[in-house]
């Protein structure tokens, strides 16, 4: 579907978010993604999804409708209360959470612990020059140093841990890798942008 297009979809994909659940058309803005068209004729609905949580709406004509899920063994649990309550932030409530998110990224790409392992965890990532083939993935790396340095008692990962108060090494992968993340989004941007 064309830009043009997409975006008229989300126009109206908000405004029915607001008038029907009271979601933030900021969040809704900034979150959903487009996935496409379901069904034909009358029962054709286009969907959109969360780019964190994977729930979904669909939207047919003006009308919104959230694919509600509970969680058991097989999914996770899709628009739950916290998450309606997520998509009914303010606007100054979405702007407190993005620079408790800039300042978490900031102390992570400042940490002592990211800087003396930066070049070996970029060195996962196909993308990034000095990417070796047959290694680990950067997430099963990560996890590795984490868990390593952990066991040794490292200062460098005990402030980490502290910092970002987890212990969890599921979590403190994720927050290790982030600005990983945007340097190789960076990369491929700064290639794209060669190339155009």
């Amino acid at each position: 579907m064309n830009p043009a297009k997409t975006a008229a979809l989300f126009d109206v994909l908000k405004a029915a978010c607001t008038r029907q659940f009271r979601f933030n058309p900021r969040r809704v803005d900034a979150s959903m993604r487009y996935k496409g068209v379901e069904g034909t004729g009358n029962a054709m609905v286009h969907v959109f999804r969360d780019s964190h949580t994977h729930s979904q709406i669909e939207l047919k004509g003006t009308m919104a409708i959230l694919r509600e899920q509970h969680a058991d063994a097989t999914r996770k649990d899709h628009w739950s209360d916290a998450e309606k309550a997520r998509y009914r932030h303010t606007d100054a409530e979405i702007d407190a959470e993005i620079a408790a998110k800039k300042a978490e990224l900031d102390f992570i790409k400042a940490s002592s612990l990211y800087q003396d392992h930066r070049e070996q965890l970029l060195a996962h990532y196909k993308d990034w020059p000095t990417y070796v083939a047959g290694k680990p993935t950067a997430k099963e790396a990560a996890r590795a140093l984490l868990a390593a340095l952990s066991v040794a008692g490292d200062a460098r990962f005990t402030a980490f841990s502290s910092h970002l108060k987890s212990s969890d090494l599921e979590a403190l992968t994720h927050f290790l890798l982030a600005p990983c993340h945007l340097e190789i989004e960076a990369l491929r941007s700064g290639q794209a942008a060669s190339t155009a």
